[in-house]
């Protein structure tokens, strides 16, 4: 698995695998991509923690919500270095405050 994180009121919107786009024809299904509801704190906001498979390479990021849209100057975002699972227990360890939805 990958990883990465992504601000509350963000989305994900198009993705990526080894050769283009992701093709739902092809592979006869959508890639996994599932918000895990662990997050960490940084600068007033969470980032909350998604997992995907290894076949993805790359991830269009866009906001959401009208709030995110409102607070954000960035239209989309393409995620081009998803994080290994070491990489994730060293966030999680490295911030100030972690956020569990069931909390």
């Amino acid at each position: 698995m990958k990883y990465f994180f992504l601000t509350e009121g963000w989305s994900y919107n198009r993705v990526w695998q080894t050769g283009g786009l992701w093709d739902a024809i092809t592979w006869r299904r959508p890639p996994h991509i599932s918000c895990l509801r662990i997050g960490i704190e940084e600068n007033g906001e969470v980032l909350w923690l998604y997992e995907v498979e290894d076949a993805v390479l790359m991830i269009e990021v866009k906001p959401s919500t009208p709030a995110a849209k409102k607070n954000s100057s960035v239209g989309q975002v393409v995620l081009k270095r998803l994080i290994d699972s070491t990489q994730v227990i060293d966030a999680l360890v490295g911030a100030k405050k972690v956020v569990n939805e069931n909390s």
